[in-house]
């Protein structure tokens, strides 16, 4: 057989991510892993016997392309009486392999070679990579991991005539922030001014602290009829190796993305569909998140408050940042293994979050964890030889 040689590189710049890497180490060192993001904990156990329900009863083979009727009809329920929007279960909503897939079809919708994409960083690292591989160039507005407010002429001072979409992510991950209804309105004004699309991740919608409420961007007039909002039911339901998520958007978008949705993965896996359409029934079941995981980020940063570090507790996500400036020079990724190493607690540099690999002397810690685990995991860190 023969290969031409020189193959070249669509994503030169990546490698494994820092996520896997991560876990490596701590798998390797037997440390606690409270670097990747996934919830040490089980579903519920009526959600199990739902899908065990749906297997038996033969929901076994292809769903339809843009998802079951039911869920569907359930998460546009859901939507209605969370924000007033209305989204049409047959044209308007996808259901999709996670929310990973739903940015990515999202991005490839609307990024043609050349288009630039606003992108605030630190950035979940499936964002740019999906933008380059359309041939679209990310341009950056660039925030401390621990930002409290945005500066919105910062913004419009990067949109350009080639500027085609902005990608925001509330709650946001790595930093924990909330945007507020003014971030949404700004963004709106953004958008609207300069004909830009918006994909608004928003996978944390339903664990956000101390009163505050989530904000979709479907929420805000002017907003809605140009954005594609993308969720998952891995965060929701601590079922992330489910990988089922969805995006809403107007008709007319989302004939466009189905269009590449139908060749990415096609369908999603049929009985969970059925299963979390029927759980979604009972709103407390996803209602009550909010109080569950601010108990525990109320836990773990209490549990680490006293160590020295610079920070603030985490507003939504299930994610806690903390700066270490004051207690050593050591760049985030060098401090970050040694922990794993010595202390055996994996975290991320968030460094890993920024394009230029900018440290701000900052690690993420997740604390979708087991408390026994999260008291532990304080109890090593106190221990840190800084």
């Amino acid at each position: 057989m023969f290969l031409k040689s020189g193959m070249q590189s669509k994503l030169p710049r990546v490698g494994t991510t820092i996520f896997t890497k991560m876990s490596k180490l701590a798998e390797e060192h037997q440390a606690i892993n409270l670097a990747q993001g996934f919830p040490e904990f089980d579903c519920a156990p009526e959600l199990q016997v739902l899908v065990d329900k749906y297997v038996r009863s033969g929901k076994n083979q292809y769903a339809p392309m843009a998802g079951v009727m039911a869920l569907r009809e359930a998460i546009s329920q859901k939507i209605f009486t969370s924000s007033s929007h209305e989204y049409h279960p047959e044209s308007e909503i996808t259901i999709t392999s996670g929310a990973t897939e739903a940015l990515f079809v999202a991005i490839s919708t609307v990024v043609q070679r050349g288009d630039e994409v606003i992108v605030f960083e630190p950035a979940y690292d499936s964002y740019v990579p999906a933008i380059e591989l359309n041939g679209g160039i990310p341009v950056f507005v660039t925030l401390d991991p621990q930002y409290e407010t945005i500066d919105w002429n910062v913004v419009a001072s990067k949109i350009s005539p080639q500027t085609r979409a902005i990608l925001v992510n509330t709650p946001h991950n790595p930093t924990g922030n909330v945007w507020k209804a003014s971030d949404l309105q700004h963004l709106a004004a953004l958008a609207e001014e300069n004909g830009l699309f918006v994909i608004s991740d928003e996978v944390y919608e339903h664990i956000v602290f101390d009163g505050r409420q989530h904000i979709s961007a479907s929420s805000i007039p002017g907003l809605a009829e140009r954005t594609f909002a993308c969720g998952s039911f891995g965060k929701t339901f601590h079922t992330t190796g489910w990988k089922l998520g969805y995006c809403l958007a107007p008709a007319k978008l989302t004939a466009e993305f189905r269009k590449i949705h139908q060749y990415v993965v096609f369908s999603v896996v049929t009985p969970i569909q059925f299963a979390v359409a029927e759980h979604l029934a009972e709103p407390e079941h996803y209602l009550k998140l909010s109080e569950f995981y601010e108990r525990k980020r109320n836990l773990f940063f209490d549990a680490i408050n006293d160590i020295g570090f610079i920070t603030r507790p985490s507003e939504g996500s299930f994610f806690q940042n903390v700066s270490y400036a004051n207690l050593s020079p050591e760049n985030d990724r060098t401090l970050s293994e040694r922990l794993t190493i010595e202390t055996g607690v994996a975290s991320i540099p968030v460094s890993a979050f920024y394009d230029n690999i900018t440290d701000f002397k900052t690690l993420r810690f997740c604390f979708a964890k087991n408390d026994d685990t999260l008291l532990r995991a304080a109890e090593a860190l106190h221990k840190v030889v800084w």
